[in-house]
């Protein structure tokens, strides 16, 4: 196992600035998760750390070994792709074993690792099939088994989960978590996807235009978003976003959101900045319509566990995620009361989160 140092690091694509001076320093034994919309660099930077592309500038090391100019074989990691990248004519036992082969290990240790690695992820009864003869998951596995027998001291994941439907990939998503908590080898994993993020990370790296726009644990991001992009992306549904004015009077500070609705703040903002108020649709209750904000009931959509009610207010759309059953419907008048504690503010022109 080895730590991961990611230093002032740039990629350039012809003119396109793709990575822009990106620092990440991932710990020995660490499951960091890059995070970021399509085209911010998040892959771009995982084929830099396993050496599939070169760096323009910086520095990257994994333990105390600058890696910029070691090739792809000789940096000891092992990187699963989204697309599993199997070997068709060859069986489950000789896609995991062919790079021990390739490494010319003895007969007997190359199926000693096998037999670990088809164990770990019960491939037992398959290693004699044939990629075509498997399920999407299970191919996923083969190509962590092929992974997990070079005991490499990273591992790199690129969307490995994208191909699987939405209940094989929850399933693979805690396989993968549980593989990390018992080899606890470094791992690095990209997605898009910030559920995965979120429910599989030690640690979130989110990115966005080659910049790291935030690094922390994952409920750090979801409670203290440094700005108006991480709190958009890091929960689902997205946060809701007002734009309002700030008050101070001698009754303290309030954020003035427009049509006579008011609302108090725990920030010490500066009197008459332009913000936005920010509140996740799970910090908002239903109320009477002269309460909170007011708005119009657009569509209501139960799941079960609760309810998601969306609604017009001031020109756009407010979402509230309520954890019962309600009674409102399209068409109905309703007010939104947000709880102040758990309200986020942040500078209308830059973005940037205002301390509490």
């Amino acid at each position: 196992m080895a730590a991961v140092t990611i230093a002032s690091v740039h990629k350039h694509f012809g003119t396109t600035h793709v990575i822009r001076g990106v620092d990440v320093a991932i710990a020995d034994g660490e499951f960091c998760v890059l995070v970021g919309p399509s085209g911010c660099g998040k892959s771009t930077l995982l084929r830099m750390i396993a050496g599939l592309e070169e760096i323009g500038e910086g520095e990257i090391r994994i333990g105390d070994r600058v890696v910029n100019r070691v090739p792809p074989k000789e940096r000891d990691v092992a990187m699963v792709f989204q697309n599993y990248a199997l070997y068709p004519h060859m069986t489950v036992r000789d896609n995991m074993s062919f790079a021990l082969m390739l490494a010319k290990k003895p007969r007997d240790e190359i199926a000693r690792q096998v037999n670990r690695a088809a164990g770990i992820l019960g491939l037992d009864a398959l290693l004699d099939r044939y990629p075509r003869q498997l399920s999407g998951g299970q191919r996923q596995r083969v190509a962590m088994g092929r992974a997990i027998v070079r005991n490499p001291q990273v591992f790199l994941f690129d969307e490995p989960l994208s191909n699987l439907d939405a209940k094989l990939r929850v399933a693979m998503r805690t396989e993968i978590k549980e593989l990390h908590q018992r080899l606890k080898t470094t791992s690095v994993y990209v997605t898009h996807d910030q559920i995965e993020a979120m429910t599989m990370a030690d640690r979130i790296v989110v990115m966005r235009d080659g910049v790291v726009e935030q690094t922390g644990a994952p409920l750090d991001l979801y409670d203290t978003p440094a700005n108006t992009f991480v709190a958009g992306f890091i929960g689902s549904p997205a946060m809701n976003m007002l734009p309002g004015v700030v008050r101070r009077d001698g009754a303290g500070t309030s954020v003035s959101l427009g049509a006579g609705t008011t609302l108090a703040l725990r920030n010490p903002a500066e009197n008459g900045r332009k913000v936005l108020y920010g509140i996740r649709p799970e910090h908002l209750s239903l109320a009477a319509p002269d309460a909170g904000i007011a708005g119009e009931v657009v569509v209501v959509e139960p799941t079960g566990a609760d309810t998601q009610v969306v609604c017009r207010a001031g020109g756009q759309d407010v979402i509230a995620v309520i954890k019962d059953r309600v009674a409102c419907r399209a068409g109905d008048q309703i007010g939104l009361v947000p709880d102040p504690v758990k309200a986020h503010v942040f500078d209308a022109a830059s973005g940037a989160r205002l301390a509490a």
